[in-house]
């Protein structure tokens, strides 16, 4: 086997000085080197050397191809950096790695923080929405943003949200002569500080942080009254028992508030839905629950807009369930997928009864009432009864 003509080398702000002496070895061999503008002035490649594009694209790299190339990248290349997308176009005996300690290493190296229990997020390139789900009392979290300006408006964002009480820390070259750690508490950040590539370390205070279990309250949803209820969302999910990894249809997904608890376990889902107005709600949900990149809404009725999709390991209707729908989805179940369905009209009970009878799986009809006062005395509303079937194909 001919040696690897690519070499992803992570590169820290000491520049030349941090690399090992393969990494020098693999520069001063490369006859291209590609890297940010900030990796190639701390590497001092000169004329060999070349920016980026903007956007990223690794098929620039493609280019040079049996031809001796060096990608620089920030710290660890494999942890939000350029590594991976360069490695899954490349045959294993193609490039080699040789990474640095990563940015997250670095700052929880002088935070004093156990880096196992620290979550760590790359919010560069994607909405502060992401934090949502890991905010929690005590959570420490690492995040590597754009800029300073980037550091302000997360910081704003944190206590727009509750939780401007959290410590707050700038930290900027990491590592190198220039470091800088400056701590804050976020509500006290003011004004755009400058500085690019800045990394931020925040230990929540402040707010109490997003439920885990099963069935969040209808509150947190945008919807018009369609939507799954909370008690009975609970049951849904019990029974298509998400798994990370895992895909979901969400047929007649409504408010999309079954999708967003799926893709809060780690999943992923497809929601569909007929009706344009519905499914704006769910990308305002997807969005405020930092879910965008895990949800995908289609706009159509099943199932025709499943045609093409990849087999499931789930699906859920929530209502209109009928033969047609239910002879187009079964074939495509692998073993082990689950299909739960819910029935409020008599004729769409009967339906489940019957495939109950030939499938196996569970049915149940759930009747869950609510008190209201009534003067001194309290008063139970009607409650309209919801008939589940669930069965694992």
């Amino acid at each position: 086997m001919s040696d690897p003509w690519l070499t992803i080398i992570g590169i820290g702000e000491d520049g030349l000085a941090g690399l090992s002496e393969a990494s020098r070895k693999a520069l001063a061999k490369a006859e291209t080197v590609f890297g940010g503008e900030r990796h190639l002035a701390l590497a001092e490649i000169g004329s060999r050397g070349r920016p980026w594009p903007v956007p990223f694209d690794a098929d620039v790299v493609l280019s040079c191809r049996g031809r001796p190339t060096v990608v620089l990248a920030s710290g660890d290349p494999f942890w939000h950096g350029a590594g991976a997308s360069l490695a899954e176009k490349l045959d294993s005996g193609e490039w080699i790695a040789h990474p640095a300690p990563s940015t997250f290493s670095l700052a929880a190296a002088q935070l004093g923080w156990r880096l196992e229990s620290t979550v760590c997020l790359g919010l560069h390139a994607a909405p502060f929405e992401r934090l949502g789900p890991h905010l929690a009392r005590g959570a420490r979290i690492i995040c590597l943003v754009r800029d300073g300006k980037a550091a302000g408006d997360l910081a704003r964002w944190l206590s727009e949200r509750g939780w401007g009480a959290s410590a707050f820390w700038m930290l900027a070259a990491l590592g190198g002569p220039r470091e800088s750690i400056t701590e804050y508490r976020a509500d006290s950040l003011a004004g755009d500080l400058a500085g690019n590539l800045v990394t931020v370390a925040v230990e929540a205070k402040g707010g109490q942080g997003m439920p885990r279990s099963s069935g969040l309250s209808d509150d947190l949803f945008v919807h018009d009254g369609q939507i799954t209820k909370r008690p009975v969302r609970a049951l849904a999910l019990s029974a298509l028992a998400p798994r990370a990894g895992e895909r979901l249809w969400d047929i007649g997904a409504g408010s999309g508030s079954i999708s967003v608890e799926w893709a809060l376990d780690g999943g992923t889902a497809i929601a569909v839905e007929a009706r344009e107005d519905r499914a704006a709600n769910i990308r305002k949900n997807a969005a405020a629950f930092g879910l965008a990149h895990r949800i995908t809404i289609l706009t159509g009725r099943a199932p025709e807009a499943l045609a093409g999709l990849e087999a499931p390991d789930a699906v859920f209707i929530g209502g209109g369930l009928d033969e047609v729908l239910f002879d187009a989805i079964w074939p495509r179940f692998s073993p082990g997928a689950r299909l739960v369905a819910h029935a409020v009209t008599l004729e769409t009970e009967a339906l489940l009864g019957e495939l109950h009878r030939r499938h196996g799986g569970e049915l149940m009809r759930a009747e869950i009432s609510h008190a209201a006062p009534l003067g001194r005395y309290r008063s139970w509303e009607a409650a309209r009864p919801v008939v589940q079937w669930s069965v694992v194909r």
